[in-house]
């Protein structure tokens, strides 16, 4: 395979990553929209069988990993299409808040920190339950303008485009270029 051929590989493949991209930011924020927020655990203690308020719970989980994920696959996969350091991911987003992509790297950490601990603990108290889910509702804004942001970034500075158009006119209503 041809050096061109296999950067043409890897521009379709960043192409296929901000389809992803518009594709959970907006099932991520279909699923906060069935939530009136902010959520408190006696709320929560109160409706603990309703099954379809912890599925769309367990959506928003999933859905908030599943976009900061992706967002940092496309963000590292942009800095090596743009020859920028991309071996440690400290310095990626450093990288995109000097370019104002990222708001804060450290604000980036925290919502890690938030998507993380979620993944790994069972809590079964209702009132850190509530709290986690609104940390991760006040969270989603900066992933979803990042998201918005780095695709513009990726089409002026590479003239890629997500690969095709499922979402695109969702995403460009729920997060104009205006972010």
């Amino acid at each position: 395979m041809s050096s061109q051929q296999m950067l043409d590989n890897e521009r379709r493949h960043l192409a296929g990553l901000l389809v992803a991209l518009q594709r959970c930011a907006w099932f991520l924020h279909q699923s906060e929209g069935k939530i009136d927020w902010p959520l408190h655990g006696p709320f929560l203690e109160k409706h603990r069988k309703d099954v379809d308020l912890f599925e769309t719970l367990a959506a928003i989980n999933e859905r908030f990993a599943k976009l900061q994920d992706t967002l940092a696959a496309a963000m590292r996969h942009t800095a090596l299409l743009m020859s920028e350091p991309a071996d440690s991911f400290l310095k990626v987003l450093v990288f995109y808040e000097k370019l104002g992509v990222l708001d804060s790297a450290e604000l980036w950490q925290q919502s890690r920190m938030a998507r993380n601990m979620a993944a790994h603990d069972y809590e079964t108290d209702y009132a850190i339950i509530a709290e986690h889910f609104n940390t991760l509702h006040q969270l989603s804004p900066m992933l979803y303008s990042t998201t918005q942001r780095l695709i513009v970034e990726v089409q002026a500075r590479l003239a890629i485009s997500p690969e095709n158009s499922d979402f695109q006119q969702e995403f460009d209503t729920l997060f104009p270029t205006s972010l």
